[in-house]
């Protein structure tokens, strides 16, 4: 395997069973191998795709002292403006080579949360960059259900077994920046190795290459998917929750070829959290004399707040 298997989730869409679990077992099959698929016939539209990537690169081009305004203290960088290097992968010192954005869940008006999430944070200077953002969390939302309802029905479980949990989830979108690399970097990459915290993520096409995915064999493996595609991947609560059956596989974002240094790169994942009430506990359709309980009890808003202390994004 040397690119990420590529699914279709209009199979899963349509009328005929027969397609529909074609795309279950594909899309299954690949997370317990890879943990990565690249996805078409998503529901982001390709005009929504560029105008969230016109805003964002109007915002990231405002001067640092507008954008650091909106780096608001004590929301763990949850929402809002996260300057260059303030996170690191998990174990590692060097910050990573990249400033981002954060919007985050609006959720709806009964939603019954055991938490209040922070408010979206108002860009003033671009009249549409908050609405075009939280258009395209939308769709990036919508995907994501479908995919989780994919996933409930190959673990076993009812297929909208997920619907509560993620429909009003602490979910993130995050576009992000990785300027032109100017000198030599000392130990930094533009994203370190690592796993990412949530059920799944869904990464819109980046601007250019970089992004790996670590094989089971050990190769890293470039991640190359369709310009019409999203790359979606399972994170770490989701493999929790599987108790490994779905791999949270780890990936890195590697830096570019030296005569490519001034090209910056703009990538926009989805990381689809669920609630925080959720409990994470090893499914029992997942565990049996084979593959033992292999993690502790644990509910999503507690793993959340150990992973942000971890990756540097709040204190104890």
């Amino acid at each position: 395997m040397n690119n990420i298997p590529s699914v279709d989730l209009a199979d899963f869409l349509s009328d005929d069973p027969k397609r529909k679990e074609k795309f279950v077992q594909e899309i299954g099959t690949a997370y317990e191998e890879i943990g990565f698929v690249s996805l078409r016939n998503h529901f982001l539209s390709d005009t929504l795709v560029e105008e969230l990537y016109k805003e964002i690169k109007s915002f990231f081009a405002l001067p640092l002292e507008t954008k650091e305004k909106y780096e608001i203290e004590g929301l763990g960088g949850q929402r809002g403006y996260v300057s260059f290097g303030k996170e690191h992968a998990k174990g590692k010192k060097e910050g990573d080579l990249k400033e981002f954005w954060h919007f985050g869940q609006e959720p709806d008006a009964d939603a019954d949360l055991p938490e209040e999430y922070p408010a979206n944070v108002e860009v003033t200077e671009l009249k549409d960059f908050n609405h075009t953002g939280m258009e395209a969390y939308r769709m990036l939302e919508k995907t994501g259900i479908y995919v989780l309802r994919a996933l409930a029905l190959y673990i076993g479980l009812e297929e909208h077994y997920f619907d509560h949990w993620a429909a009003n989830g602490n979910s993130i979108l995050r576009p992000i920046h990785y300027p032109p690399i100017t000198e030599e970097p000392k130990g930094a990459v533009r994203a370190g190795a690592h796993g990412d915290i949530n059920l799944i993520t869904l990464l819109m096409g980046a601007s250019s290459g970089g992004l790996q995915v670590l094989r089971k064999d050990g190769e890293w493996i470039d991640a190359i998917p369709k310009d019409d595609e999203l790359v979606i991947n399972v994170g770490d609560m989701l493999e929790r929750h599987t108790n490994n059956k779905l791999r949270s596989t780890i990936h890195r974002v590697v830096n570019p070829p030296k005569e490519q240094w001034n090209t910056p790169r703009y990538s926009i994942p989805f990381f689809m959290h669920p609630r925080g009430d959720m409990r994470l506990d090893c499914l029992e359709e997942c565990v049996d004399d084979e593959h033992p309980k292999a993690f502790d009890d644990i509910t999503a808003g507690d793993f959340l707040h150990q992973r942000l202390v971890e990756i540097g994004l709040i204190k104890k």
